[in-house]
């Protein structure tokens, strides 16, 4: 069967070429070396000396994952030579951070046997990390023909995503089988993989605790907030029509929701145009923090909604709002990762829909760090009453920033198993 899978993915390779010339219009990150995702490479083979360590994080969320790991890595085996590999821009753009001399970064290869079989051979890693939830079945097979432990780090499965690997049980469980070893976020992570096949050998929590927010941006954000005039509430990672509903909401509330300074981020750079075109054809004054320069101005503050729409800058966005509204828990899309809220410190409103983050969610709503609204409009009255109430906010303030410290660990956990595979 997997023979069939592969050709297929073969057929498809003019599909994605087409597909990435179109997002690249975007984002032009996705117009770069493309023939990576084919297993052509520019850069010289590495040595098989083994010291490569391979870390795939596909997108934005998992590459800040990585960054915590990567870091522990460094700290525990100073030679080794990171492989880095994404699947999105963002990724990609977050992931160039953590480069130093002499690592590689490259886009994850398309999933045939060829493409991950150059990668392989060009890279020669001693072990694969797949961060959270990227198992691909070629490549997977790929990494055993070739001796290379493929190990799934941080893993995490909903109940949604394991009905779709069951219903193609016979391309997913032998990929699942075929990983040296499994980590999972979370008790109820660990039993779902393991009903796939995956070797789980440790539940060691979410690496996300672990990272730390940048304490400049961080500061930067408190000092704004504290020469406003008005509370502020954020959206945070807001999806796509999220956005929209948001804007019905504060109409709706009418002067009460004018009281109040609204920001928000969305989740996507290729929306941040889109989402200023809706804010503006809503009627609201807008504000881009793009075109801000180290501070906003009179003008900027005086602005109906702010947009978030800087890469990097979470932080400054969390240090400045009294409280977030969480984005892709409103609409069915499973949520966003609530933990970097928590650890600057910023309470968080979530909707009905946090089936990718449950356990995260379950804790920081235990932990008094968050509270659950049934929709947008409930968030949105919840949010004006708890900014008007100073001693609640920083109650729940307080809760957030000491649920984040509790969880820590997981990267040191992480790592430790690792030194297994790295001698």
């Amino acid at each position: 069967m997997r023979v069939l899978y592969s050709v297929l993915m073969s057929l498809l390779q003019p599909l994605l070429r087409r597909k990435l010339q179109r997002r690249g219009r975007q984002e032009p990150g996705y117009l770069v070396a493309i023939d990576e995702r084919f297993g052509v490479y520019t850069q010289a083979a590495l040595p098989d000396d083994g010291r490569t360590v391979w870390v795939h994080a596909v997108s934005l969320g998992e590459t800040r994952a990585a960054a915590v790991l990567i870091a522990a890595l460094r700290r525990q085996f100073p030679q080794l030579r990171l492989l880095l590999t994404h699947g999105t821009a963002t990724g990609r753009a977050e992931g160039a951070g953590l480069l130093r001399a002499g690592d590689v970064q490259v886009w994850q290869p398309w999933d045939t046997p060829a493409a991950a079989r150059r990668f392989l051979a060009h890279f020669r890693p001693r072990v694969g990390i797949l961060l959270e939830t990227e198992v691909w079945p070629n490549l997977a097979a790929e990494c055993v023909r070739a001796g290379v432990p493929l190990v799934l780090a941080n893993a995490r499965l909903s109940e949604k995503s394991l009905r779709r690997a069951q219903s193609i049980a016979w391309l997913a469980r032998p990929a699942y089988r075929s990983l040296a070893a499994v980590w999972a976020q979370t008790q109820d992570d660990a039993a779902r993989l393991a009903a796939l096949g995956a070797p789980v050998q440790g539940v060691f929590g979410n690496l996300k605790f672990d990272a730390t927010p940048d304490a400049a941006l961080l500061e930067r954000g408190h000092a704004w907030r504290a020469a406003l005039a008005r509370p502020v509430l954020m959206f945070a990672s807001s999806r796509e029509g999220e956005e929209a509903e948001l804007l019905r909401c504060l109409r709706a509330t009418g002067a009460a929701a004018r009281e109040v300074q609204w920001l928000i981020v969305p989740r996507h750079p290729q929306r941040f145009d889109e989402v200023a075109a809706l804010i503006a054809g809503q009627g609201f004054s807008l504000a881009r923090r793009s075109q801000w320069g180290e501070q906003p101005t009179l003008v900027e503050l005086s602005a109906d909604v702010w947009l978030g729409d800087t890469l990097g800058e979470m932080a400054l966005y969390y240090g400045m709002s009294d409280a977030a509204l969480l984005g892709g828990s409103f609409a069915p899309l499973g949520g966003q990762n609530l933990i970097e809220a928590a650890a600057c410190g910023c309470p968080v409103l979530m909707g009905p829909h946090t089936f990718n983050f449950e356990e995260a969610a379950s804790l920081a709503l235990e932990a008094g760090a968050a509270e659950r609204c049934t929709d947008q409009g409930d968030a949105v009255n919840r949010g004006l009453t708890l900014v008007q109430n100073a001693a609640r906010q920083q109650a729940m303030a307080g809760a957030a920033s000491d649920f984040a410290h509790a969880h820590r660990g997981a990267a040191q956990r992480t790592c430790a198993a690792l030194a297994t595979y790295l001698g």
